[in-house]
């Protein structure tokens, strides 16, 4: 008999209520709070078997305290990714030690205009922390496709993921009218056998209701 394929959702966020003990960073648009609870009853209701759980860094910056404690209480039904700092000199260090932590799957670094070129030391510490502790570094490179391709070129033996599409995705309606408009240059980093592209946000960013 043909084993069935399961279903896993490339990114989810899961978050509390702002709260003085584990307090937002940044506001989130989106529910109050989506907990690890209400992650799992929405995946059970679409038949989604396992998601990559992935710290909100708008919400809790580089600490991954809760997404720790949602895959404690449902440790068959994540992966855990998380961002760091290209700013800390510890930043080797801690990705190995995330790297040995029950569920975890991927590290991620997060661009802006503010990250530097492709030799900044702190971006390099952390594509080589990925490839030495084997796991994937999760890119979101909105507006800096070029320096994900120059990282990814430095970097061969790195797994790196590009986050949502590699496209700029609205937090809230309406959607931009030429949302596709970089497609080519997304399309441009297949020329790295090291990088992947994960679709989520495609969704996003269509002018058409689902499905």
């Amino acid at each position: 008999m043909a084993t069935q394929t399961p279903t896993i959702d490339s990114q989810v966020h899961a978050y509390e209520r702002d709260r003085p003990e584990r307090p937002w960073s940044r506001f989130l648009q989106g529910p109050a709070e989506v907990t690890g609870d209400d992650m799992v009853a929405a995946m059970d209701a679409v038949g989604v078997d396992g998601a990559l759980l992935v710290s909100p860094f708008m919400l809790y910056r580089y600490d991954a305290s809760y997404a720790l404690e949602v895959y404690a209480k449902h440790p068959g039904r994540f992966g855990l990714i998380k961002p760091f700092d290209p700013r800390s000199a510890a930043v080797a260090e801690e990705i190995a030690e995330w790297a040995r932590t029950p569920g975890v799957v991927g590290a991620r670094l997060m661009l802006t205009p503010r990250s530097g070129a492709a030799d900044d030391a702190g971006l390099n510490r952390i594509l080589a922390a990925g490839a030495t502790a084997g796991i994937p570094v999760n890119v979101l490179g909105w507006g800096q496709l070029a320096l994900v391709g120059d990282l990814a070129r430095r970097h061969p033996n790195t797994q790196v993921v590009v986050d949502h599409v590699g496209l700029l995705q609205p937090f809230a309606p309406p959607v931009p009218p030429d949302p596709f408009a970089e497609l080519a240059t997304v399309v441009s980093l297949a020329a790295y056998d090291n990088v992947a592209i994960k679709i989520s946000g495609a969704c996003t960013l269509s002018h058409q209701p689902f499905p």
